[in-house]
């Protein structure tokens, strides 16, 4: 599957629809509008509808959802509003723990995006992954931690959420699905935390982060981008790859088709153009 990197997606509540079009407007990768977590539940309905309303006012907007958890009782409606716009460009899933659950949205001809929150989602990760309609894989650190019986923040909880992500990442590439993104980082105020965190997804083989506040996007966007001296690199690497010699020596390293592929995914997270 030729799917598209995506650094940043950034959620936004539907119970604050006039916070939409500035979310649209931050520059984040992908738009999340929110039916899920982020709205009380005396408020689901109305969040609905607001959601609706824009669309229906803004045909030209793309963005996904996330809806509502297999279990909720506005499950089935959060599908059905899904189906109907065309502006929705892919669907988030919370909570997903089967391919059934997977099944059940994939009806509505959009794009998958499974979020592993549960130990019985991570078991059941190769079936979800390799689901009809997945598009590409993610996680809720905090749901899981929770579910796992973990100590949020600790150095230990993270050494099992790490195992987490070696899953989805692994599932991702068996089921030839887009590089998995990672979970949200809580701490707003945290800048060099997030920066920090979102090397870490980087060199782990993420695309990149989830993101709950529209200041993070440019901070997550910077941590990912490639170093100068790494973008002159690749560069170098791709000019002397147009000889068409299998293997060929760049700085005094032997070049060869992996190393090659490492120059093109540089360039094309620096959003250059390679053939």
């Amino acid at each position: 599957m030729n799917t598209p990197i995506i650094r940043s997606a950034l959620f936004v509540p539907a119970s604050r629809p006039e916070r939409i079009p500035k979310a649209l407007a931050v520059g984040a990768d992908a738009v999340i509008v929110d039916l899920e977590d982020a709205v009380q539940e005396s408020l689901k309905v109305e969040a609905r509808a607001n959601l609706d309303a824009f669309l229906s006012a803004n045909p030209e907007a793309r963005l996904l959802v996330r809806i509502n958890a297999p279990e909720h009782a506005g499950h089935a409606a959060d599908i059905a509003l899904c189906a109907r716009h065309v502006g929705v460009v892919g669907v988030l899933l919370p909570k997903v723990e089967s391919a059934a659950h997977v099944a059940r949205v994939a009806a509505c001809a959009k794009p998958v995006w499974p979020i592993i929150e549960s130990a019985a989602g991570l078991l059941a990760l190769a079936d979800i992954a390799h689901a009809d309609g997945v598009e590409r894989l993610s996680f809720g650190a905090l749901d899981l931690g929770l579910d796992l019986g973990l100590s949020s923040g600790s150095a230990a909880a993270e050494r099992i959420l790490d195992q987490a992500r070696y899953a989805l990442l692994l599932q991702s590439r068996v089921a030839g699905l887009g590089a998995p993104l990672d979970s949200v980082f809580p701490a707003i105020e945290d800048r060099e935390g997030l920066a920090r965190t979102a090397r870490d997804a980087r060199d782990m083989g993420f695309d990149g982060l989830l993101c709950i506040h529209p200041t993070q996007v440019e901070i997550v966007h910077r941590a990912l981008c490639p170093a100068d001296e790494e973008l002159d690199w690749a560069r170098r690497v791709m000019a002397a790859a147009s000889s068409g010699a299998g293997v060929f020596v760049v700085d005094g390293q032997m070049v060869d088709a992996p190393v090659l592929g490492r120059a093109r995914r540089l360039l094309q997270r620096a959003g250059e153009a390679c053939d």
